[in-house]
């Protein structure tokens, strides 16, 4: 096969790049690491020594099993942009880990102790809540995919708004626009208060939150892990039907301020639903 010194046949790519002719065809059609060229009689794809740096990045990445549209995501713009959207990308692993560690223990406790409460009763409370401007993400989640999704979804605003010099008065939420299960997506809204002003950029959009009366319970940090948290959810669901007040909005998660440092027995977030009749 013809070619100039400076191109590699798809073997000798491979086999410098570490990659095999079948993952090399995959990050063609996907478009993450085409040949610099294709014989235009043979077909053969030829692969300049220039690309073996960005197949090498692609192979680790890989090997964190990283899905492709996140690679992309990555490998676009600087070497400073990448490492941020690396970092995002990993702390939402991380985060996605504790929620299955903490799935695990759920599920320990009660095949141990099946006959007791799997969470202490507590109060459902009302309050009213002002006007808030908010920086916002929607994204699409199944139950696996929710923990990251909302990390890094967080991470990416409170970065944009620090940039833009906005004031952060502290803690988030999540709104869910539909049921979020493990064998359904739904849309779900994360959302960050902030105090200035603020544009839009890319994803994340700028809006008033309206003020409202919302229904609530508290739980603690070791408490919100699924499928525990569904527990708060049916303990606030009972308290209405019982006081037969009407929804005037979707349910939301309300993360308290420092959330990533409180402990695992302390309060750490409210389960929400707008309600109407009692401004």
């Amino acid at each position: 096969m013809e070619g100039t010194k400076d191109e590699l046949t798809i073997s000798e790519f491979g086999r410098r790049a570490g990659l095999s002719h079948k993952a090399l065809r995959l990050y063609d059609v996907s478009g993450l690491l085409p040949p610099a060229r294709v014989d235009p009689v043979n077909g053969y794809r030829l692969y300049s020594a220039d690309q073996l740096e960005r197949a090498r990045r692609i192979s680790v990445m890989r090997q964190l099993d990283m899905p492709l549209s996140t690679i992309a995501e990555v490998l676009t713009g600087t070497d400073e942009e990448a490492l941020i959207r690396l970092d995002r990308w990993w702390a939402a692993e991380e985060a996605t880990n504790e929620a299955r560690k903490a799935t695990l223990a759920y599920l320990r406790d009660r095949l141990l102790r099946s006959a007791t409460p799997g969470l202490p009763r507590r109060p459902v409370l009302t309050r009213e809540v002002p006007e808030t401007k908010v920086a916002s993400i929607r994204a699409e989640a199944d139950q696996q995919s929710l923990i990251g999704v909302i990390v890094s979804s967080t991470i990416e605003i409170r970065a944009h708004l620090t940039q833009a010099g906005a004031g952060l008065p502290g803690g988030s939420w999540v709104i869910y626009h539909g049921a979020v299960t493990p064998e359904s997506e739904a849309t779900v809204e994360v959302c960050v208060p902030f105090e200035g002003l603020v544009d839009p950029a890319g994803p994340i959009a700028i809006r008033v939150e309206p003020p409202h009366t919302e229904a609530y319970c508290t739980i603690s940090k070791d408490e919100c892990a699924y499928p525990r948290i569904m527990l708060a959810y049916d303990l606030l669901e009972d308290w209405l039907r019982r006081s037969r007040l009407p929804t005037a909005g979707a349910v939301r998660e309300i993360y308290h301020r420092d959330f990533q440092y409180i402990a695992g027995p302390d309060p750490a977030v409210d389960i929400a639903q707008p309600i109407e009749g009692r401004r």
